[in-house]
């Protein structure tokens, strides 16, 4: 008989029970899969539209990363948090998402070295040169800090490195890190969506034409379907998701505006873009010329809605550069760059996920915009002027000669003027308690509206791409040709459309928050010696003092009296 109050017939019974709870446990967590991520701002974690993007993956989506290879302290850092996430991507999607890490510099030889680096720019994984400084020496080396995906056939590239180059190297690797998730997802959305949504782009008041709006077209057919949508021939609007009204220059008829009214009131989602004086370079080359405001007409339905564009424009220290002819050598023009105070550099935004780490964005002869009351209408100021600027109400002086002359620095201080304003909420029709307009259908009216969103920005030329002069074809959306930059503009306007578009909630994902924790390097100096002892002397001590007590401890218990 079985004594189970013995002791080793108690042992084996625990071991038993503690056999039989494992394999319970993993029964059932084969069935009930969760994670649990204990740091303080989910560093580990995705959103929960991300996870069911992952889920309803019907095919292996692959991923070649080609940050690899020899990096310094940041760029592995960005290199591990893309493992991180990308391990998240493959436990959610259940393993149909296959990673690899490629080092693009270990090709057999030089050319096949350039080939594939050229390619690779192609596929739009933009490469970065890292400068790397140990013991006294420099050296370079072209790394690519993207990914291209695969799904069905199909591929594209993404680059990672992106955020606010304005901030240090860490902050702006920091930023990097927190929109990895939506560079990824969004790059998987692309590739497997096929429920597009559609885009109108609005014609007939004199709007941005094709070739001028070509980039920003070009980069939403990656996502949507997008048309031209003319109000005289369109008796209804509820065909398209969202609408752009790129810079009209010209006055919309009362049914016009009916209509556009009416598509918000059903929940129509419309970004405008728009100018409010009538200013460009080429007039600004006249001496004397002032810039009157546009008539549109449509002050009232934005001041319905709960803005105002007002009539004037802002000039920022902070600003894009134009070149000026200073002077002759040789009987030829001399050009110097300078800034050209029309010009704002927008670098300072709201923490929404439209705006969140964005490079600086050009505006060119922008106004202010107030908010005024609209019951039940949420306004989130998303961009803002630098702290020198200023606004000069129309009618506005704008000559190339202005910047020539000096310009004293106290006069721009009205600082952080808005630019643009996300509206979120039911609107009010600007035809309540007013006669309908000739011609407009005098049933299905609608006073009070469905819930909807409205992005308003006091700039039309934001969406404008310069034209390049050589060979006629547009250049990218934000690409500066006097400095050989490419600003923030066409990701800000992809961010907007895709907030105003984007039932699922998938760009919310760029709200992700990664905090720099940086050690203090003065403690770090002054205190190296008694952190090392800490950390790696310490340890032993106790180590071998347990040690020591134990022994003392078995022998006065076990010795023989």
């Amino acid at each position: 008989m079985v004594n189970l109050k013995g002791k080793k017939a108690g042992d084996l019974l625990l071991l038993a029970n503690g056999l039989v709870l494992i394999i319970l446990l993993n029964l059932v967590s084969a069935d009930h899969f969760f994670r649990i991520d204990l740091t303080e701002e989910k560093r580990f974690s995705i959103k929960p539209q991300t996870k069911v993007l992952l889920e309803n993956l019907v095919d292996d989506v692959y991923i070649e990363v080609y940050l690899d290879g020899e990096l310094n302290a940041s760029f592995r850092r960005l290199k591990n948090a893309m493992r991180e996430v990308l391990d998240e991507f493959r436990i959610y999607s259940g393993n149909s998402v296959k990673v690899t890490f490629v080092d693009p510099s270990t090709a057999m030889s030089q050319q096949a070295r350039n080939e594939f680096m050229e390619e690779l720019a192609r596929k739009g994984v933009t490469p970065t040169r890292l400068v790397d400084r140990k013991d006294g020496q420099t050296s370079e080396k072209l790394i690519f800090p993207g990914a291209v995906l695969s799904y069905g056939g199909m591929e594209t590239g993404i680059t990672v490195l992106k955020g606010n180059k304005a901030r240090t190297p860490e902050e702006e690797i920091n930023q990097s890190i927190e929109g990895l998730e939506y560079e990824f997802a969004n790059a998987i959305y692309k590739l497997t969506n096929t429920d597009r949504k559609r885009i109108g782009f609005l014609q007939g008041h004199g709007e941005l034409d094709s070739l001028a709006v070509a980039s920003l077209n070009n980069a939403l057919l990656e996502v949507y379907d997008v048309y031209k949508v003319n109000l005289q021939r369109k008796p209804v609007l509820k065909d398209y998701d969202a609408l752009v009204v790129a810079k009209p220059t010209q006055a919309f008829s009362e049914l016009d505006k009916y209509k556009l009214d009416q598509y918000i009131m059903s929940g129509g989602r419309v970004l405008f873009l728009m100018d409010k004086l009538e200013a460009t370079m080429d007039s600004a080359s006249r001496e004397d010329y002032f810039a009157f405001p546009y008539e549109l007409r449509l002050d009232d339905l934005l001041f319905k809605y709960g803005v105002r564009i007002n009539a004037d424009l802002i000039q920022d220290r902070t600003a894009g550069m134009y070149p000026v002819i200073t002077g002759e050598q040789g009987g030829k023009p001399q050009l110097q760059l300078m800034d050209w105070p029309f010009f704002p550099l927008i670098n300072r935004y709201a923490g929404h996920p439209i705006t969140r780490n964005l490079d600086a964005v050009m505006l060119k002869f922008g106004s202010t915009i107030d908010t005024v009351k609209a019951e039940g209408i949420t306004k989130t100021p998303l961009a803002f002027t630098s702290a020198f600027s200023r606004k000069l109400n129309a009618p506005v002086p704008v000559s190339i000669n202005e910047i020539r002359r000096n310009v004293k620095p106290e006069n721009f201080s009205s600082g952080n003027l808005p630019v643009a304003y996300l509206l979120e909420g039911s609107f009010t029709s600007v035809f309540k308690n007013r006669f309908l307009p000739e011609g407009a259908a005098q049933s299905g009216f609608k006073a009070e509206g469905s819930p909807s969103k409205i992005i308003v920005v006091s700039d039309g030329d934001m969406a404008r791409n310069d034209i390049n002069p050589r060979s006629g074809n547009p250049q990218q959306l934000g690409f500066d040709p006097f400095t050989n930059y490419t600003f923030a503009n066409e990701e800000f306007l992809l961010n907007a459309i895709a907030y105003l578009t984007d039932e699922n909630g998938l760009i919310k994902a760029r709200a992700r928050e990664v905090k720099i924790r940086p050690l203090n390097k003065e403690k770090v100096r002054t205190e190296k010696l008694k952190w090392q002892v800490i950390n790696l002397v310490l340890p032993v001590v106790v180590l071998i003092l347990y040690g020591i007590l134990l022994l003392y401890w078995r022998k006065r218990k076990f010795s023989i009296r």
